[in-house]
């Protein structure tokens, strides 16, 4: 079984709600949030990261995770800034069978602080 490896940055609610699943699936989305967005790189979920959640919450998360690549090949992946700013765009009445195809558990594997 072939997977593709997606990484995600998430905020402390967030992480609260990753771990309240054992780690094993995302939560759903709320109204607002229309769209799942994942990112296919390390370097981007960190800047991510250290840019938008740090400020906004003191602490930011990266996370790792592997989805079934039959199941993510039928996403685009796009690119909306720097070259390495690229991501999947799911729909969130799709997060439940995105759920079912991940492989192994969500990871941290990053943790980031406000310095002080």
């Amino acid at each position: 079984m072939s997977t593709t490896i997606l990484y995600r940055p998430i905020d402390p609610e967030e992480f609260q709600l990753l771990k309240q699943s054992g780690f094993q699936q995302w939560p759903p989305r709320l109204p607002e949030q229309p769209i799942f967005y994942p990112v296919t790189n390390e370097e981007y979920a960190e800047e991510i990261t250290r840019k938008w959640n740090v400020p906004a919450s003191g602490v930011g998360y990266v996370t790792r995770f592997e989805v079934r690549e039959e199941f993510m090949a039928k996403y685009a992946i796009h690119c909306v800034g720097a070259a390495h700013h690229t991501e999947w765009w799911i729909p969130a009445e799709d997060l439940d069978q995105l759920n079912e195809n991940i492989v192994g558990n969500i990871e941290v594997i990053g943790e980031f602080y406000t310095r002080g």
